[in-house]
């Protein structure tokens, strides 16, 4: 099989660095362009050291890309990659978009929570978001795929089960995350004197990853699901733990929640029931592509709480945009995925 020739764009940031890393050693793909307006004419791995004789490629301008590759990953912000998918759509390239700009169904809160407009509506009807444990099917046939936030993978998958049973009525999400996720533009938040054994709430029932979370758990019950959402930064690079509070609709005691996880999730390799009594742990999922849950309830309050952790780099990035590009061309998922989190 000719392997499936794969350009980034947007390659010295951290979901891009993090692209090459992971497609360096995919069996069915190689790296055929990497581009960064910053560090055009570098070698990229004069920007990260770890990448010598990985990926020594030298970083363009991303002139002509879509007409190198099978499929284009950008990861850039958002507002940037409509023009690259029209590009790639004339082409005839395939398309993956780890910004926000194909998460959001409406226009109208694309442009309320991102302050932007759609220059092109009908890509938009041409694209498909995809968590591949929920959307997979929906993958055959398109050309653009809206990669998910990071926030939102964790919560869509904390919450999928109870969602589609709708067995809740009320829920709270409470987020944290490394600082990797601001990307590498330096700010006061993200300063490490700042962030340097501190931990706070940010962006307070205002987070942008609020209506994609909306919209995949509204889907999934059939019915408009609105929810109660606040992250913190941790002083971390890497991770995302969301633990979710759910108000449900009849008590279900922890045992018969456990048994709707296990069933739901059966024969999805890349999503992890932890033992009833265990907790998920951002240390369990480093640099791989699992999401691990714990399912847990809490008879005083009648809720259901459920704690998420994935690596934000490889599940919330990515890790789930080659699971993505692995199905659209017809691969296992988890080709050049296979990593073991690190045991300590």
């Amino acid at each position: 099989m000719e392997k499936i020739k794969a350009g980034v764009i947007g390659a010295t940031g951290y979901a891009g660095a993090e692209l090459v890393r992971l497609l360096a050693r995919h069996p069915h793909a190689s790296i055929a362009a990497v581009s960064s307006v910053s560090f055009e004419g570098k070698k990229l791995s004069e920007v990260y050291p770890s990448l010598s004789g990985v990926c020594d490629m030298t970083l363009s301008g991303g002139e002509g890309m879509e007409k190198e590759c099978d499929v284009i990953f950008a990861s850039l912000p958002h507002g940037l990659s409509e023009e690259w998918a029209e590009r790639c759509v004339k082409a005839g390239t395939k398309f993956i978009d780890l910004g926000a700009d194909f998460r959001l169904d409406s226009a109208e809160e694309y442009s309320k929570w991102y302050g932007k407009e759609y220059k092109f509506p009908r890509l938009h009807e041409m694209s498909v978001y995809c968590i591949p444990e929920l959307h997979r099917a929906a993958l055959k046939g398109k050309s653009i795929v809206g990669n998910p936030g990071c926030y939102p993978t964790s919560v869509a998958l904390a919450m999928a089960p109870l969602a589609k049973a709708r067995l809740f009525k009320g829920l709270i999400v409470d987020a944290k995350s490394g600082v990797t996720g601001s990307g590498r533009g330096l700010s006061d938040t993200t300063h490490f004197p700042n962030c340097n054994e501190a931990f706070s709430p940010y962006k307070v029932a205002s987070h942008r990853h609020t209506p994609e979370i909306e919209q995949t758990l509204s889907k999934l019950a059939g019915e408009e699901v609105k929810i109660t959402f606040v992250p913190h930064l941790l002083p971390l690079n890497r991770g995302i733990i969301s633990t979710c509070y759910a108000d449900m609709k009849e008590f279900k005691p922890a045992s018969v929640l456990h048994e709707m996880y296990t069933r739901f999730y059966e024969g999805e390799r890349f999503v992890r029931i932890m033992p009833l009594g265990q907790c998920a742990n951002l240390r369990n999922v480093r640099m791989s592509n699992y999401c691990d849950i714990s399912v847990h309830a809490d008879e005083h309050t009648g809720r259901a709480i459920v704690v998420a952790a994935i690596d934000k780099m490889v599940k919330g990035a990515a890790g789930q945009a080659i699971q993505n590009m692995n199905i659209l061309f017809g691969l296992d998922e988890g080709e050049g995925l296979d990593y073991v989190p690190p045991a300590f």
